[in-house]
């Protein structure tokens, strides 16, 4: 058991953590040739067609080194961008070591520093790599350098091409050198961390677990400590690309647990489980509750998926427990929940995989953060600009704000300046990398990241610069509540929360947007933009018009009028009673509203 190795994979982004997941599993003969493919790890289509891992996957290893022992080497793959931060971090209680991936050509960047923070946090082993080393703009002496400077790493870096298959023999021997090995304490009670789970039509919620203490084994009666249940242990085994069943878990081991779990809530990430009959007394302490950032409202487009959505959004957060959602009630759209995500691109990624793994069709309203209102004296915590008190009763308004790293050229920093400045950046740090790169790091409202900063930051860097954050405190802001009416009637889903300066023109870019978007109806649509109850900007889509008259060639005048009278009462009944439909661009059109 001391010959196990417990590690996962770090980088920012694109850096080829999954390419060098692929040469290991590859090198280790865990899969053969003709089922290997790019992206192994990567089970999901999605993470196939953006390029990303989305989701920590384990997977396990047996390597025979070159002195005849037999090595377990358990791997977690981890994902790269700033929203799924949480991901990596679970992943990194489950072992004692990590490979740091750093890209040659681009060098230290804003996730490298972030998940080396964590690594250390964590203290566990850290093993550079700088992978990319065949391409011709590679500058492996300058990652070299800001690997040992930057992120104060003494230990000489293992040079990779994942592509090239270059570096693969020396990664796994210095994981095998370097890395601790799992402590096995098979004579104390049964602890196990549950940092993964997901559910399976046929065995129910199937659990990824590290076992610290103790062994698991088919038959045993196991209790969830937090949720307090009892079941007993159906199957275990481990990942190696498919599940394959075993009869026990040891000490240092990581795999699944099949128990016949139906209730999805009795699972939850974090969680110890222990022996029924012999139960520890140390629950591990789990990880810390992650806050969402990012709120926004998610309803099916057909009131009876519903009840499908509901039971989707369950299943999903057992295998994203970074996902919350409560349900909420919208005047226009019915029946849908408020969900909470950890970022722009997090939000995304779940309404993708509600549709694609689902086949649910939703609608998505505009997103928001959480403000801190103060009112009548006592301060409220508000997570939906449609849930903000009377405007009398508001005296002061807290937006989040966050703490920004930025790592760019430095041909690039006047662009960089400007967009921070237009997203009220305020600087408090800058530093230069050697003589190509810079650190900005910089305050700005959590409000003016969450939609677009990240693809404009990429645009005026030509793809160059690199972004991560991390959530600071709220801090007084001058805002408004800009809310929609459309035939009289408040559309909540597009009501938001902006700085009072631009609100005269978002309210009109509003109007005339949706004006284009809203169809015509058989009565006239006013679409009214309302600022603090008072009326700001207008747009009015005309009714479309039969022509009753087509029938009457001559006659008396007071024929037509009466038709045409006829039809002026018709219309202001419909205008009363009739249901504005509004299509599904239009939301989508409030999502990619340009600042």
């Amino acid at each position: 058991m001391s010959n196990i190795r417990n590690f996962c994979i770090i980088a920012h982004i694109d850096h080829g953590k999954s390419t060098i997941a692929d040469r290991l599993i590859e090198y280790t003969g865990t899969i053969s040739r003709k089922k290997m493919k790019d992206q192994i790890l990567d089970g999901m289509e999605l993470e196939r067609e953006k390029g990303i891992t989305i989701k920590a996957k384990a997977v396990r290893m047996n390597y025979l080194s070159k002195n005849g022992v037999e090595y377990i080497l358990n791997l977690i793959d981890t994902p790269g961008h700033v929203d799924f931060t949480y991901e990596v971090s679970r992943a990194l209680a489950a072992c004692e070591g990590a490979i740091l991936v750093v890209d040659a050509t681009q060098g230290v960047e804003a996730q490298t520093l972030a998940n080396t923070a964590l690594a250390k946090e964590a203290k566990l082993k850290i093993i550079p790599v700088i992978n990319k080393i065949d391409l011709p703009t590679a500058d492996i002496e300058n990652a070299c350098e800001q690997i040992k400077e930057e992120l104060e790493i003494a230990t000489t870096p293992v040079l990779s091409s994942a592509k090239e298959g270059v570096g693969t023999e020396a990664i796994i021997e210095s994981v095998i050198l370097k890395i601790p090995p799992a402590e096995v304490s098979k004579e104390k009670p049964l602890s196990a961390l549950i940092f993964d789970s997901f559910y399976d039509s046929y065995r129910g919620v199937v659990v990824i677990v590290r076992v610290f203490c103790g062994k698991i084994q088919k038959g045993m009666k196991i209790r969830f400590m937090v949720s307090n249940v009892e079941h007993e242990v159906l199957e275990v085994g481990y990942m190696k690309i498919e599940m394959i069943e075993s009869d026990e878990l040891l000490s240092g081991e990581v795999g699944y647990v099949v128990s016949g779990i139906k209730d999805m809530h009795d699972i939850k990430i974090g969680d110890t489980i222990t022996e029924s009959v012999n139960p520890t007394k140390y629950p591990h302490e789990g990880y810390k509750e992650v806050n969402p950032f990012v709120f926004a409202g998610l309803y099916p487009n057909r009131a009876s998926e519903y009840d499908s959505l509901k039971i989707a959004l369950e299943k999903l957060r057992l295998s994203d427990s970074s996902l919350v959602f409560s349900q909420e009630v919208s005047v226009v759209l019915g029946f849908g929940f408020r969900c909470g995500f950890l970022g722009s691109l997090h939000l995304d990624i779940v309404k993708e995989r509600l549709e694609r793994e689902f086949g649910l069709n939703l609608l998505v309203t505009a997103p928001n953060v959480i403000y801190r209102i103060k009112s009548k004296g006592k301060f409220v915590t508000v997570d939906a600009p449609s849930k903000f008190p009377n405007v009398s009763d508001i005296e002061e308004i807290w937006e989040p704000y966050i703490k920004a790293t930025i790592i760019c050229p430095v041909s690039f920093l006047g662009s960089v300046f400007d967009l921070c400045q237009k997203r009220k950046g305020k600087q408090v740090l800058m530093k230069y990398i050697g003589a190509k790169a810079v650190i900005l790091k910089y305050h700005m409202p959590l409000a003016e990241i969450i939609v677009g900063f990240y693809d404009d930051l990429k645009s005026v860097s030509k793809g160059y610069a690199s972004f991560d954050y991390e959530y600071i405190d709220s801090q007084l802001g001058d805002l408004v509540k800009l809310e929609v009416m459309i035939n009289a009637k408040i559309v909540d889903a597009f009501t938001t929360i902006i700085s009072k300066n631009e609100a005269q023109y978002t309210a009109r870019y509003l109007t005339k947007k949706l004006k284009c978007i809203i169809p015509r109806h058989m009565f006239e649509i006013p679409i009214q933009a309302m600022i603090n109850n008072r009326i700001v900007a207008r747009e009015t889509i005309s009714a479309m018009r039969k022509d009753v008259l087509a029938k009457c060639y001559g006659g008396d005048i007071t024929r037509k009028r009466k038709l045409l009278e006829r039809q002026k009462e018709g219309k202001r009944k419909m205008k009363k009673f009739g249901k504005v439909e509004i299509p599904q661009e239009a939301f989508i059109a409030i999502l990619k509203m340009n600042k």
